[in-house]
């Protein structure tokens, strides 16, 4: 049988700065979303003004940020990322955008627009690669 993660896991708290005892941090934390045994990697950032959404088992590495509102092309919309997919570290996802469930986004990468479920993407821009088998997964 396999071992779940996280046999203990609880939500983050955070404290007046956004920062949780992990060492990643969320503004407007009051608009996140967050599922279980969700792993989110130190010195991520989020910004959850227009609203983030984190579903169940997601993975998202160190140095990762999510940004629902962009002040540079003045973009606004909630980010979702859904069950069990993950985020290399150092890669960004910005404003309206869903990764869809069981997806792999490769490290370093910037996520400007959806990425459907079961594929394996990465790069600047984020392009899909290839679909995931079930091993993949």
């Amino acid at each position: 049988m396999k071992k779940k993660r996280f046999p203990h896991w609880k939500p983050p708290t955070f404290d007046t700065h956004g920062m949780t005892p992990w060492n990643w941090m969320c503004q407007h934390h009051e608009n996140l979303t967050l599922g279980t045994r969700v792993d989110i990697g130190a010195f991520t950032y989020i910004n959850a003004q227009h609203g983030v959404t984190i579903d169940d088992d997601v993975q998202i590495g160190s140095h990762c940020s999510l940004y629902s509102v962009s002040t540079i092309d003045r973009k606004q919309g909630p980010i979702h990322l859904k069950k069990n997919c993950r985020l290399g570290t150092h890669s960004v996802v910005m404003p309206g955008v869903t990764i869809g469930e069981n997806t792999i986004v490769g490290a370093c990468s910037f996520v400007n627009t959806d990425i459907p479920a079961n594929t394996l993407a990465h790069g600047v821009p984020a392009k899909v690669v290839r679909t995931l088998t079930k091993k993949d997964r």
